[in-house]
């Protein structure tokens, strides 16, 4: 079975590649090869039409996207509770939370306007006319003490850090109430339909994986991460599992009561509205069509 990812192989893909280490997969039963992304890889494209089994969803987007276009595939897992998603600025008074970023210049990619950025101005009444475009190149805000710019907790605040000597403000968007899951495992509804008993055994192996990668050692799987992406180092992979631990990505909320992966009905309710309300999606879409909750323990808030 082939597991696309949405990346080349990182921190954010470790409990994946912690299960393939550690024979998780194996012990379940399934041969599972993982496929890196990158910017030409389409995952939702190559679960849609079969070419893999499951793929790797970066936020809630993708799976409601799916949804809105009557694609067959679900969200059968959310490894992240928290989106990772930051909005970065130097130290200084004058800015100490979102709310002091109204009307001031932000860097944001262009994948972004249709994203989060819709929450910021919903919440927080931010503007189109603040858009300043981020490239994924750190020099702007490097170079500008008044910058302010998006990123993952797990990788940007880092590197900035590193090139300046010292850590930037970080917000975490999550923290601030951003309702959006992150790292989905998307599968095909035919398979779901056809063969659970693999998915399940996939999304609990999956949850094994993380597990253990980020409460055990995870040295099994970062060997097959820089295997697969020599331009990656162990400094950065320690730093973001430290942050994935620091910010309860993976296991707070309700996966500390529920188990990794888990999701709920009212999240994803939460979620649609937001973005309908903003005309991102209609009213009537039915958010269930964008997940199932048959393979994970989820709450009981139907």
């Amino acid at each position: 079975m082939v597991f696309a990812s949405d990346w080349r192989a990182q921190a954010e893909h470790g409990g994946f590649y912690q299960a393939l280490a550690r024979g998780y997969y194996a012990e379940a039963g399934l041969d599972v090869r993982i496929r890196q992304g990158g910017p030409a890889v389409n995952v939702a494209q190559l679960v849609a039409t079969g070419a893999v089994e499951f793929g790797l969803g970066s936020n809630a987007f993708i799976s409601m996207n799916l949804a809105a276009e009557g694609a067959p595939v679900r969200a059968v897992m959310a490894v992240f509770q928290k989106d990772p998603q930051v909005i970065i600025t130097h130290p200084r008074d004058d800015v100490t939370s979102l709310a002091d970023m109204r009307g001031r210049p932000i860097m944001i990619s262009d994948a972004t306007i249709g994203a989060f950025w819709v929450w910021l101005k919903a919440r927080y009444g931010f503007d189109d006319s603040q858009i300043r475009r981020y490239t994924f190149n750190l020099a702007p805000f490097l170079v500008d003490p008044a910058a302010i710019q998006q990123g993952y907790v797990t990788s940007e605040p880092y590197s900035i850090e590193q090139a300046l000597g010292y850590p930037p403000q970080v917000f975490l968007l999550a923290d601030e109430g951003y309702p959006g899951y992150a790292a989905m495992v998307l599968a095909n509804e035919r398979l779901i339909d056809e063969r659970p008993e693999l998915v399940r055994a996939f999304v609990t192996a999956t949850a094994r994986g993380w597990q253990d990668y980020l409460h055990g050692d995870p040295a099994p799987g970062n060997a097959l991460i820089l295997a697969d992406n020599p331009e990656m180092t162990l400094a950065l992979l320690e730093h973001a599992i430290e942050q994935m631990r620091a910010y309860g990505l993976v296991d707070s909320g309700d996966a500390a009561r529920h188990g990794i992966g888990t999701m709920s009905h009212a999240r994803w309710r939460e979620f649609h509205a937001t973005m309908a309300a903003q005309g991102i999606y209609p009213n009537e879409l039915d958010p269930r069509r964008a997940y199932t909750l048959a393979f994970v323990d989820a709450p009981d808030d139907d």
